[in-house]
């Protein structure tokens, strides 16, 4: 048949989805397969190497792996995940999720709203705010403090820009964990409450074996959010002296401002393989959980089942014992 199961025809059907198509071989396709190409060579933005590059195999990579400024940059950003999106976007979305969980009216609007806020709010807005907030002569932070001629951004540039960083993401986490929460019957949290458990008890054997999946799937996505944010460039540019150079800021430091764009190739796709390896591992967790959770629920099915059928295997033998009893006295008394 030459229909579709909407009934548009084959080239009908072709012609709405070519669109998308060439849009995904123009920015997605060619981009990733330049940058292999790229990784390979030795191509510059100036010089004969712009001109005739040439063919290196692997030594990019080779140099890649023993480059000191790229085991500084990857410990810099290992650092910046654990500590924006592992400890803080996930530790504060899920507080606020579970505060504002039984909150109605304008208190949680006001919060969400403000949260929400600095989400949405375009990278280069929010980079101004922070370094008007962070200004060692004049900034607000300084101001409130009472600690004029601070220099944040100079003395403290990791942790301003982690900081930052879950200020600006926990969003995400506080409306996925907010979902999450308003799937726990509520009757669960009644029962823990009735039976004397304190909050940590009630979030340790209530609340967080029912969100494990939930929580798996926020530390995946805003990992690999964070290790590839660019934003922080544009409050610390990655300095001083390179105490905040990330590894986006130094694939763009060494591609662009040292006009290396094969090395810099080279380390992009280097990223990509983290993020691969951190995307298995987090999916791997997640698969066991799912695996493990339910074979629990198979055994306890097939245990409860096998329990059922004793009971009522025992309730039958005994009113049919009762049953043969009572057939036997009438059948005495009528003789």
């Amino acid at each position: 048949m030459n229909d579709d199961a909407a009934g548009l025809g084959t080239r009908r059907a072709a012609a709405f989805v070519a669109p998308a198509l060439v849009l995904i071989a123009v920015f997605l396709v060619f981009p990733a397969v330049w940058t292999l190409y790229l990784g390979v060579t030795d191509y510059r933005l100036t010089g004969i190497a712009a001109s005739d590059p040439k063919f290196v195999g692997t030594g990019n990579y080779t140099s890649v792996l023993g480059d000191e400024e790229f085991h500084s940059s990857l410990w810099l950003t290992l650092q910046f995940v654990v500590g924006s999106a592992v400890i803080g976007q996930t530790v504060l979305g899920f507080s606020v999720a579970w505060v504002m969980r039984d909150r109605s009216g304008p208190v949680r609007r006001l919060v969400e709203a403000v949260i929400l806020l600095a989400w949405i709010l375009p990278g280069s807005v929010i980079a101004f705010l922070w370094i008007a907030l962070l200004d060692r002569d004049s900034g607000t932070l300084n101001a409130l403090l009472g600690t004029p001629g601070t220099a944040w951004l100079l003395d403290h540039p990791m942790a301003c820009i982690i900081v930052f960083n879950i200020w600006r993401g926990t969003a995400f986490s506080m409306m996925l964990y907010s979902a999450a929460l308003g799937n726990v019957p509520p009757s669960h949290l009644e029962t823990a409450r009735l039976a004397g458990a304190s909050t940590l008890q009630t979030l340790r054997d209530v609340v967080l074996p029912r969100i494990r999946g939930h929580i798996l799937t926020s530390l995946l996505l805003v990992s690999l959010w964070t290790f590839n944010d660019f934003t922080p460039f544009l409050i610390t540019a990655g300095g001083p002296d390179g105490k905040s150079e990330i590894m986006s800021v130094y694939v763009y430091r060494t591609a662009l401002g040292d006009g290396r764009l094969g090395f810099g190739a080279a380390i992009s796709l280097v990223m990509i393989l983290i993020n691969l390896v951190i995307a298995l591992l987090y999916l791997r967790a997640l698969r066991e959980r799912r695996e493990r959770d339910g074979g629990d629920g198979r055994g306890g099915r097939g245990g409860g089942g096998r329990r059922d059928g004793r009971e009522r295997d025992g309730r039958g033998r005994r009113g049919h014992g009762r049953r043969g009893g009572r057939g036997k006295r009438r059948k005495g008394v009528a003789v």
